[in-house]
């Protein structure tokens, strides 16, 4: 099968497709995983998350775009993402971690990411997709503009909306 058919099939979620997807990428991907050291994830778990990830985000596969390039990008962003943070977390020293009214920092950011979600969820379906994708996700506007078939200019224009969108709604909070 091509890669512009069995894409195809993937989007309109043929099972028999993401099967074939599972059993020949499987250790490819827990291969790229075992390169990333992380204390809280096993490379298991970074496979699966990918394979859950490909399934959610299906539509968003560009049949233009090899398969292998597409889903090793997925599995390496979603490991970077989490190494990064994870590190993040690592170096919080706790003795920084302020206290307040018995609540700390943790219970604030989680309130923050509440609010950044909802004003993300404001936004126009279009400028959602390629915002999350780009602050949440960490995807280049180039890999953006591959996964879209919109051009590099147009996504970082919809960048620049939802960004001032957000800047506007947290100003007024």
């Amino acid at each position: 099968m091509d890669n512009k058919k069995f894409i195809l099939s993937l989007k309109k979620g043929n099972e028999a497709a993401f099967k074939e997807v599972y059993f020949s990428y499987y250790d490819k991907l827990i291969n790229i995983a075992k390169r990333f050291n992380s204390s809280v994830f096993t490379p298991e778990d970074f496979v699966q998350e990918t394979f859950i990830r490909l399934y959610n985000k299906r539509e968003l596969l560009n049949e233009e775009v090899l398969f292998d390039k597409q889903i090793f990008v997925i599995c390496k962003n979603l490991i970077l993402n989490h190494v990064n943070r994870e590190n993040k977390i690592i170096q919080l020293d706790p003795s920084q971690v302020e206290m307040i009214d018995g609540e700390t920092d943790s219970g604030i950011f989680e309130e923050r990411q509440e609010k950044l979600q909802n004003f993300i969820n404001q936004l126009p379906e279009q400028q959602q997709k390629i915002f999350t994708l780009h602050k949440l996700e960490n995807l280049s506007y180039k890999e953006i503009a591959e996964i879209t078939d919109l051009s590099e200019k147009t996504i970082a224009n919809h960048i620049y909306l939802a960004s001032k969108f957000i800047r506007k709604k947290i100003e007024n909070h």
